[in-house]
């Protein structure tokens, strides 16, 4: 696929391919000492895993909309810090290169989720 005209939604394989991608990132949250006891404790995992999944596309430039909180909110009172932070990027790296996402689309994902640190770290 030519990244010039192809949408980074397409790059990573639409809908079904952000569906795998995300279960492949919560698999690595939950074998992540770093970050796993914040989804253990989750109430609703699968809740987690489609407000992802709708995170993803929506801001990948796919048609699904994201019925859920904006990143300031969804955070906020977390204290995540920002070993955990960079925890959780590393697994979204590695479930993007498993999935098999080229390493330029990673790069651009990887820009995209470093720009939402101020939204996520100690609010």
């Amino acid at each position: 696929m030519n990244q010039a005209t192809t949408s980074l939604y397409e790059r990573l394989g639409k809908r079904e391919g952000i569906a795998r991608i995300t279960r492949s990132l919560i698999e690595n949250h939950m074998a992540n000492p770093l970050v796993k006891t914040r989804y253990e404790r989750s109430e609703n995992l699968e809740r987690v895993e489609q407000r992802v999944i709708e995170f993803f596309c929506a801001g990948a430039g796919g048609p699904e909309s994201y019925s859920g909180r904006d990143m300031l909110a969804t955070h906020r009172g977390m204290n995540i810090s920002e070993q955990e932070f960079v925890a959780v990027v590393d697994d979204a790296m590695a479930a993007l290169e498993s999935n098999g996402i080229d390493l330029g689309t990673r790069g651009e994902v990887l820009g995209i989720l470093w720009s939402l640190k101020g939204e996520v770290i100690r609010v």
